[in-house]
């Protein structure tokens, strides 16, 4: 399906080279594959990012708010099936198309269409996204189901990265919202994909929480110094509808029902002219909150830290009466600027002490790095591996590159490092276990990595434990930089 081109847009750095959005979507089969794909790959691999549809203004554009594509491949018997990329149908994309909107409920969040991750959870394929926007059903093929609202049980928006207890298979989630309040909203979804656990919990500001950490017995919750700022909403839909004194209640109270009923059903009925309104502020003070799980936000404990930001966790674990969390950290974000990433994250741990309530942080890595995974089934339990994509060094307003990716043994406290060739970005890399019993490590890594001689993208697939390609899949086009991914095994979802 061939769309408009997008006009050159060289001043803006999240708009050219492999972060440029492409212009088409593309069907193709029998994908032409280097080396051997491992048998035990049955299903999809599936990734998400910004890909702005239509003219852009490079003046007003901001990552964090190009129009959700999705990127997929099934896998299976040593063969790669098929690619697939498609827009998310949120109702102004499917108008831009000239489609019929596949409908949903508008009592879900903002109407957007979704950009941040691809899940499975209770048989459905999910994309989601923070902000209070609404997540978005897809097919097994990414086509567009409609807006979900788990099943009439969630109000007002999700998250872009929930987490599945591997024990439970209940989907835990930290949702925020410009129209919230000074509060998020902790939720753990039924493997029936039905929300039965909610707790509000009050904050001091209208935070921005990217990104949540679990454990086996307690949920961590980021409350950073980005919050909601009235000055960056400039002409976006909040502000032509009520103003910046609607995001000055906003900040500190409730946006009321009614209103936020009608602001719901408004994003669906217009193209949204939206700013991103965080923005990084000094004074707030940075801490983590440790909620046991079931637990109400009276038992929430709060630990002060050094500044910073978290946008993803790489994981977090219990060992006795210490809370340990292990994350990429940035220093500042979105500070005076637009641009969410103002420096290098470094891999850090902070250990907290529920019998003392003593911090000690230490430093993991202090190379630039983004993009954590571990494997799954350790989710929330102590674990060895973890798997990051490291970045260049960037000059001041520009954007990293992806380069390389990296291997954190935590417990011999040593590193790998694969690159993948002149010219080449990597995405992030996702592990996947050789059977369900296997040990930790022992499996495959596979992400997107682009190679600009070609101007394409491979699915590239490695042993875990060696870091070696064992397969490349040769895709028909580019994959741009972008967010998150997972694979999805044949039998985690039900096509409806």
């Amino acid at each position: 399906m061939a769309l408009q081109t997008h006009p050159t847009v060289d001043a803006h750095p999240y708009l050219t080279g492999n972060y440029a959005p492409v212009d088409r979507e593309i069907t193709e089969t029998d994908l032409p594959v280097t080396g051997r794909i491992p048998d035990f790959l049955d299903g999809r691999y599936v990734r998400i990012g910004p890909n702005p549809l239509g003219t852009i203004d490079p003046a007003r554009y901001e990552w964090f708010l190009g129009d959700g594509m999705t990127h997929g491949l099934r896998i299976s018997g040593g063969r790669a099936l098929w690619y697939r990329n498609r827009w998310v149908r949120s109702a102004d994309i499917s108008r831009r198309l000239g489609e019929r909107w596949p409908g949903g409920t508008h009592r879900a969040g903002f109407d957007f269409p979704a950009n941040t991750n691809v899940i499975a959870h209770a048989g459905r394929t999910l994309a989601v996204v923070e902000g209070g926007a609404t997540a978005y059903e897809l097919t097994d093929d990414l086509d567009t189901v409609g807006s979900f609202d788990f099943c009439g049980t969630l109000r007002g928006g999700y998250t872009g990265h929930p987490k599945t207890d591997p024990k439970t298979g209940e989907l835990h989630a930290i949702s925020y919202s410009p129209l919230g309040g000074p509060a998020v909203r902790y939720t753990v979804a039924g493997v029936d994909g039905r929300i039965n656990h909610v707790v509000d919990i009050p904050l001091p500001d209208n935070t921005m929480m990217h990104d949540f950490a679990l454990t086996e017995h307690h949920v961590i919750v980021f409350d950073l110094p980005v919050v909601l700022n009235v000055r960056a909403l400039g002409s976006s839909l909040a502000h032509k509808l009520a103003g910046r004194a609607l995001g000055r209640l906003a900040r500190r109270h409730p946006v009321p029902d009614m209103i936020s009923d009608m602001l719901w059903r408004g994003s669906a009925r217009m193209s949204p002219d939206v700013n991103w309104p965080y923005r990084w502020d000094q004074n707030h003070e940075a801490r983590f909150g440790v909620l046991p799980r079931g637990g109400s936000a009276a038992d929430l404990r709060w630990f002060s830290i050094d500044g910073c930001f978290i946008y993803h966790t790489l994981n977090a674990y219990e060992n006795g009466n210490v809370v340990v969390l292990e994350a990429p950290c940035f220093p500042t974000s979105y500070e005076g600027s637009s641009l969410p990433f103002d420096a290098s994250p470094t891999l850090e741990r902070w250990s907290l002490d529920l019998h003392t309530g003593a911090v000690r942080q230490e430093r993991i890595d202090d190379r630039g790095q983004e993009f954590p995974r571990i494997d799954e089934r350790l989710l929330g339990q102590p674990h060895r591996f973890g798997y990051t994509v490291g970045f260049d060094a960037a000059a001041v307003g520009e954007v990293e590159r992806p380069q390389m990716l990296f291997k954190h043994d935590l417990v011999q406290q040593t590193s790998q490092t694969t690159g993948f060739g002149p010219g080449t970005q990597p995405g992030e890399f996702v592990f996947v276990a050789g059977d369900p019993e296997a040990a930790e490590d022992d499996g495959v890594l596979m992400g997107f990595v682009y190679d600009g001689s070609s101007n394409r993208s491979d699915l590239v697939i490695l042993d875990a434990t060696t870091l070696e390609a064992v397969a490349r899949i040769h895709l028909p086009t580019r994959v741009p930089n972008g967010f998150h991914g997972n694979w999805i095994p044949a039998e985690a979802t039900v096509e409806r």
